[in-house]
């Protein structure tokens, strides 16, 4: 058996037995990326009572920084009462009285896989995730003889996904 063959035929194992690993993996990030698209609206989202006490007498740029809000905007003050976006603040007691938007936990959990940052260990996982999805791009062009009608095919498929996906990002 040549190298040539030999190494063909390793990039067919490890793709296959790779695939059948990474696809519960990859069907919860489908699940999840699904899930971002709509981080925006209420969709699947339970409403949260919170209460906290922060500093009195704080200043609006203190209480968006206290209450970890962007954006933070008071809308109307009546007396000690200062209302925004989804709740409401005392500022003589430095109650903070919001109501906020949340997944199920479990939803919660399927999405912070996107959004690991470098200090989550979740962080490694993405990484490892990220490095078998390019390395099933590159096996994928061992799967067939290159002198097969079904490779060039897959070869302008290949182009047309680069090209989509291109447009997309442009437009």
């Amino acid at each position: 058996m040549s190298t040539s063959n030999s190494f063909s035929n390793n990039m067919r194992v490890i793709h296959r037995y790779l695939g059948f690993f990474l696809a519960g993996i990859m069907a919860v990030y489908a699940l999840s990326g699904m899930l971002l698209i709509f981080r925006d609206t209420d969709f699947l989202k339970q409403k949260k009572q919170i209460v906290q006490m922060i500093k009195p007498n704080a200043s609006e740029k203190e209480i968006g920084e206290l209450l970890k809000m962007r954006q933070f905007k008071v809308d109307k003050t009546e007396g000690d009462l200062l209302y925004f976006r989804d709740g409401t603040y005392n500022k003589s007691t430095g109650k903070a009285e919001i109501t906020v938007k949340e997944l199920p936990t479990i939803l919660e959990k399927m999405t912070h896989l996107h959004k690991a940052k470098t200090e989550d260990p979740l962080y490694f996982f993405n990484i490892f995730f990220g490095f078998s999805l390019l390395f099933f791009v590159v096996s994928a062009f061992w799967m067939f003889m290159p002198q097969t009608s079904v490779f060039k095919k897959g070869l302008y498929f290949t182009l047309g996904g680069i090209v989509l996906t291109l447009i997309l990002l442009f437009v």
